[in-house]
């Protein structure tokens, strides 16, 4: 028996692991199978070298409770290690057996799997246990060895009594993590980390129902039988390549993944890349909403088959991290802050590859199934339109497929729009003016009022479409968006048959002094107007850049843009100068009938715009009830 110092350059280097090391203690469980992992695929490559003269078989990690000793024994199969070797990779705690191995097998050891990158790895072990224990036998000829270090740097190493090959690590449970005794503590650490690691992982049996006898009768309960209850699934679907599954496995995976998910999801996109860094994985567009909070950190990272995160900012370009699936890269540092990952050359290559990826599958669903990409245009658009507007490059992209429906349920890219309205919808200085709408109930009147004239309405009812059509404004030519009730058709639009107005200027000041006499205090400006004779004789619009501006407020994306917590109310009152009721208003005699006609009229014209609230929403009720009187 021996007995010796651990080689570290402090003596409190245990109270620094338990306390500093790792901010969530659990992840010791990760460390240990990770290791476990490593040591197996090291027996299975260098077996496959001839190497190692023994036999692989089938290898599994099995982890045992011991509730009454308050241990965790975490057992594989896999290369083991020599008095040497624990000398060497556990007692100088700095040293990664790993990266050595890699190092050492450059030319295949990187295509095994192997993990070697999980920091200390083994001495997170501490973490949760007063006293740690290891008992090994190498794949070589050579001795068992028992290691034992109860958390200080002092420990004892002793030959063991193993005879097979492999490594038992025995954790004796502080009094402060005994909630890692629990069965259920266990199997959710295992499922959460070591779900897909690429050896089977046992923990426990489990009950298995078996199919009844022939000659079983109705009421006999099935047959059981006690099998091993294996944790993950060591072949998960990204780790296969795209032309080995078909749908049915894809839909399959995302129901492993999310299991308490009902919905499927629309379509899936395979990542695959080996050069210049190293990504697979598979993502999932699932239906959305137009609520920018749906919760996000769905993705899930992994690194060689090992959960990492599920908050992958930084990795994935944000207007993705909606989406769901898996990624998996040898490539992406762990345990790093967010700045870093930001600045990482390798992390900015896998951000682009994944955004490219992403468009190139879109444009691709667009070309070869038009019809099927605009029915779930509605479900996938809130994705399209952020990253239109936070990601250049996908903007470029995007421009091909992205879809713009009118209130009619038509659909038209921005090429297809332009070419159908250019020789309807422009203004005087042959401006294309692009009409929409953003709430097709709300705004019905107005949306009949254009469509009556010809023109083709837009339904663009996202909360950031405010700002996209900022950027579509810049970015192309020639071309305003005006929401129907903003400023007034007419206006926008060149028309060739301008009405004429029934009445004349003198006509039209006094009829101006009139209104303006009544809506004194109120924030409108009257803008006099001939239109046809069937058209509302008022009409309520906003300015098309004020109400814009309250809508990117509103969205954040304005906020303090000028230095105030809100936008002005600011309202143009349209009165249609051919009007019937307007001429009625123009030649009443008393002042009194005039006034409560043009409240009358003015209190509609704000119902149908949904300003009316309130007590002037009570007047107006009582007012209406007397009229009808």
């Amino acid at each position: 028996m021996a007995t010796g110092k651990i080689n570290v350059s402090v003596d409190n280097i245990f109270p620094l692991i338990k306390k500093f090391l790792y901010s969530d203690h659990e992840i010791f469980l990760r460390e240990l199978i990770s290791n476990a992992t490593d040591a197996t695929l090291k027996l299975k490559h260098l077996t496959a070298i001839g190497e190692a003269k023994v036999e692989y078989g089938n290898p599994i990690i099995d982890i045992k409770i011991d509730k009454e000793g308050k241990k965790i024994h975490l057992i594989d199969q896999g290369i083991g290690m020599t008095e040497d070797e624990v000398k060497k990779y556990i007692n100088e705690v700095a040293f990664s057996g790993a990266e050595e191995f890699l190092n050492k097998y450059e030319d295949g050891a990187k295509d095994a799997g192997i993990i070697g990158h999980f920091g200390l790895g083994f001495y997170s072990s501490f973490m949760v246990a007063h006293t740690v224990e290891i008992i090994t036998k190498s794949f070589k000829d050579e001795p068992a060895v028992h290691w034992s270090c109860d958390g200080s740097p002092e420990f004892t190493i002793k030959k063991g009594k193993k005879e097979d090959r492999g490594t038992e690590i025995i954790l004796h449970i502080a009094e402060d993590s005994i909630e890692f005794l629990e069965d259920s503590r266990i199997t959710e650490l295992l499922t959460k980390y070591n779900k897909f690691m690429p050896i089977p992982i046992r923990f426990g049996t489990k009950t298995e129902t078996l199919p009844k006898p022939e000659d079983a009768k109705e009421e006999d309960p099935a047959p059981t039988k006690e099998v091993d209850n294996i944790i993950n699934n060591p072949n998960p679907a990204w780790t296969k390549q795209p032309a080995d599954l078909e749908d049915a496995d894809y839909s399959g995976f995302y129901r492993e993944l999310y299991p308490m998910q009902f919905e499927e999801p629309l379509f899936h996109i395979h990542l695959n890349v080996d050069y210049p860094f190293n990504l697979t994985g598979i993502l999932y567009f699932p239906k959305l909403t137009n609520d920018l909070n749906v919760q996000k950190d769905k993705i899930q990272l992994y690194q060689n088959q090992v959960f990492v995160t599920d908050n992958v900012e930084g990795i994935v370009p944000e207007f993705l991290t909606m989406l769901r699936g898996v990624i998996d890269s040898p490539d992406i540092p762990l345990n790093v802050s967010r700045s870093y990952l930001q600045a990482d050359g390798a992390v900015k290559k896998i951000s682009s590859y994944i955004t490219r990826k992403v468009a190139d599958k879109l444009n691709s669903l667009f070309k070869n199934s038009r019809e099927d990409f605009e029915q779930k245009w509605n479900d996938i658009k809130i994705v399209i339109e952020y990253g239109m507007l936070s990601e250049d490059k996908f903007f470029e992209k995007a421009d091909k497929f992205a879809l713009y429906p009118t209130v009619d349920g038509n659909y038209f890219t921005f090429e297809e729009l332009q070419e159908k309205l250019k020789d309807t919808q422009t203004d005087k200085d042959d401006k294309l003016v692009i009409l929409y709408a953003s709430d097709k109930d709300a705004q019905h009147s107005y949306i009949e009022a254009a469509k009556t004239k010809g023109y083709e309405v837009l339904l663009m009812d996202s909360p950031i479409i405010s700002h996209l059509m900022q950027k579509l404004e810049t970015s192309k030519e020639k071309i305003s968006f005006a929401r129907v009730d903003a400023d007034h058709l007419d206006n926008l639009i060149k028309k060739e048959d301008t009405q004429i107005s029934k009445l004349s200027d003198e006509e039209k000041e006094k009829l101006k002094t009139n209104l303006e006499e009544v809506i004194s205090g109120k924030s409108f400006t009257v803008q006099l107007e001939a239109m046809d004779s069937s058209a509302s004789p008022f009409i309520i619009t906003e300015p098309e850049f004020m109400r814009r501006m309250k809508d990117m407020q509103r969205s954040g994306g304005g906020g303090g843009m000028f230095g105030m917590g809100g936008m002005p109310e600011m309202y143009n009152l349209i009165v249609n100068t051919n009007h019937e009721l307007v001429g009625e208003i123009l030649n009443t005699k008393t002042a009194k009938k005039r006034e409560r006609l043009i409240n009358q009229s003015i209190d509609l014209a704000r119902l149908s715009k949904g300003l009316l609230k309130g007590e002037e929403l009570t007047n107006f009720i009582k007012r209406s009830y007397e009229m009808v009187k």
